[in-house]
């Protein structure tokens, strides 16, 4: 019983790892997405010649669509916090449960 009860914490800080290093994983693409997109938006200027960007006529379709593809997963970092309270949650709920069948 004794290394059923180790067995089963072992596993649950396995899980911990593994969703510590899938949220690293996915911070760390956001981070490359939200650099390549801004890259992405100075090329289109430079390239295409754009001088006031407040300019609507002035605007390409290359131009909106980067801004509103920026725009539209611009919300996604203010929900990791939430995800992560939840893991934290989860993981918290998890080792109740293991201690209180002790």
């Amino acid at each position: 019983m004794k290394s059923m009860m180790k067995h089963t914490k072992g596993q649950v800080f396995d899980q911990l790892s593994k969703m510590v290093m899938s949220v690293g994983s996915v911070a760390i693409i956001l981070v490359v997405v939200f650099l390549i997109m801004a890259q992405g938006q100075d090329q289109i200027v430079t390239v295409q010649g754009i001088t006031d960007e407040t300019n609507v006529s002035q605007l390409t379709d290359a131009y909106n669509a980067t801004s509103t593809l920026t725009d539209a997963v611009a919300d996604i970092p203010d929900w990791m916090p939430i995800v992560i309270i939840t893991m934290i949650g989860g993981i918290l709920i998890g080792l109740v449960s293991i201690f209180r069948r002790r």
